[in-house]
């Protein structure tokens, strides 16, 4: 048997663990982003030994334009970096510059059930939509190199939305599966489902979350032009009367707004309806517009000050090695028990063992 390599681990105070990324699809986060993800990122490092990835390798699943993908992935980062993701508390790095995580992907496709792939339902979804012919097998198995993503890093907790809670079911089945046929491995991680913050809702369709799919007018992302947000904002949709009350189901629009406001001005919505008693909408949209802005202006600036120095590259690089230190001794694990040949040469899996 080879020697394994010490865990990075090992002899040091263990926080619990947890893993999180986003897709460098878009030339800019937008606002449910930040505040239904990146805030509360920023939170967990406090009390956790934090792994945040840019998942690139994610987005190469449908047609993609590799320059563009390129740029998309370092302004992903450097968004990450502005919001307050910190590289001295937490792992921040690039899923392609850790080649352990495609190597795991294939170990994990291997004790994965065709049927139990196909009932992801993200898949079924984009696969009825654009028709099984354009949808790839990298779109298939999208959910195992996602478990990988996990189960590499040991994470107890992975932040996820209500979306992506049953590609964590999977990641939970092929953790104890492996522990079952070849010996305790991996960490079975936890949903760590955020409840605090509210759902920040398209502003045209207040029917839906704010998201990159359906992006347009309802969406405000944070590296737009100010003006161009600013307009988006009193171009909000509302609801049938004059009242600024927050209630989702018969004032939908009103009270994604007073969301906005509450969570960029820290000011807790009951307050805000107290502010607002016999103003109009006009006035609780002025009052989103100037907080949103008021945020956003540094926030861009920070950005770019992260996309013109090289510190941006330096810090990847220096959490792609820690990434690999810990990822490269989980994957000399499971190769071990599953029988592969340990190299000759002492190259391949574990060999980074003691990166730093």
């Amino acid at each position: 048997m080879a020697p394994m390599p010490s865990s990075p681990a090992s002899g040091a105070a263990t926080r619990p663990r947890l893993l999180s990324g986003m897709q460098p699809t878009a030339d800019s986060l937008h606002l449910g982003n930040y505040l239904g993800a990146l805030v509360q990122w920023v939170a967990l490092q406090e009390d956790h030994t934090a792994y945040y990835c840019v998942v690139d390798q994610h987005a190469i699943t449908m047609e993609h334009d590799p320059a563009l993908l390129r740029r998309r992935t370092r302004v992903t980062a450097a968004q990450f970096l502005a919001a307050g993701i910190d590289p001295a508390r937490s792992v921040l790095f690039v899923q392609s510059h850790v080649a352990e995580h495609s190597q795991l992907t294939w170990v994990l496709q291997c004790i994965t059930g065709f049927g139990e792939a196909g009932r992801m339902t993200q898949f079924k979804d984009k696969s009825a939509r654009d028709g099984t012919d354009r949808a790839t097998v990298g779109l298939f198995t999208y959910p195992i190199l996602q478990a990988a993503d996990i189960l590499l890093y040991d994470a107890a907790r992975v932040p996820v939305g209500e979306d992506q809670r049953q590609h964590l079911e999977l990641t939970r089945d092929l953790a104890q599966r492996f522990n079952s046929r070849y010996g305790d491995t991996f960490v079975v991680p936890e949903p760590h489902i955020v409840q605090a913050t509210a759902k920040i809702l398209d502003l045209q369709r207040p029917d839906k979350q704010m998201s990159k799919s359906l992006g347009g007018p309802g969406a405000l992302y944070l590296l737009d032009d100010p003006k161009v947000n600013a307009k988006k904002i009193r171009s909000a949709v509302t609801d049938a009367g004059r009242e600024i009350v927050y209630d989702p189901v018969t004032k939908p629009g009103v009270s994604n707004l007073l969301t906005i406001l509450s969570a960029l001005s820290g000011a807790p919505v009951p307050t805000l309806e107290e502010r607002f008693v016999g103003a109009g909408y006009g006035d609780l949209k002025k009052e989103a517009e100037s907080a949103f802005v008021a945020f956003a202006e540094p926030f861009r600036a920070e950005v770019d000050r992260w996309l013109s120095d090289d510190a941006l590259d330096d810090v990847l690089a220096h959490g792609a090695r820690r990434a690999r230190e810990q990822a490269s001794y989980r994957l000399a694990d499971v190769y071990e028990k599953i029988g592969f040949l340990p190299p000759l040469d002492g190259s391949g899996a574990g060999s980074a063992g003691a990166a730093s």
